[in-house]
């Protein structure tokens, strides 16, 4: 996944600008991984998670921060993100990608993500989530 082309984000601003920062980063995060724990709807995504949810939290938000244009975490702390050699011991098909996105969708819209960012992000995620896959099904 690569950052938003400056030419999809207003003028002067990243998208981690545009989303609120830091704490608007960690609350999407938040709440992704809160709605992926307790909605029957991402059962298959959280079966792939493991018993919990931590570490995927602060990767996820650690990513995200430099995916968006803020501070590089995660790269600071473990390279290159590598996302789908990182990925590839986890089982990771239709299903997951789809209840990714989804979560990833209600997360941004409960948070009040701007409709435009939104739209810009849940393409991007849906193109890296499907890059995950790693079965056919």
């Amino acid at each position: 996944m690569s950052e938003l082309d400056d030419d999809q984000v207003p003028q002067g601003r990243t998208a981690y600008d545009w989303l609120g920062g830091d704490a608007a980063v960690r609350s999407l995060v938040d709440r992704f991984y809160d709605l992926m724990d307790l909605e029957p709807a991402y059962t298959e995504l959280r079966a792939a998670h493991g018993s919990t949810l931590d570490e995927a939290r602060d990767k996820l938000y650690w990513f995200l921060s430099g995916w968006l244009g803020g501070p590089n975490l995660y790269i600071e702390q473990f390279g290159h993100p590598r996302l789908r050699a990182r990925h590839l011991p986890f089982s990771i098909g239709i299903i997951e990608r789809d209840q990714w996105v989804a979560c990833m969708s209600r997360a941004m819209s409960e948070l009040g993500v701007d409709p435009d960012l939104q739209a810009r992000l849940q393409q991007s995620f849906f193109q890296t989530a499907d890059w995950m896959r790693n079965r056919g099904v």
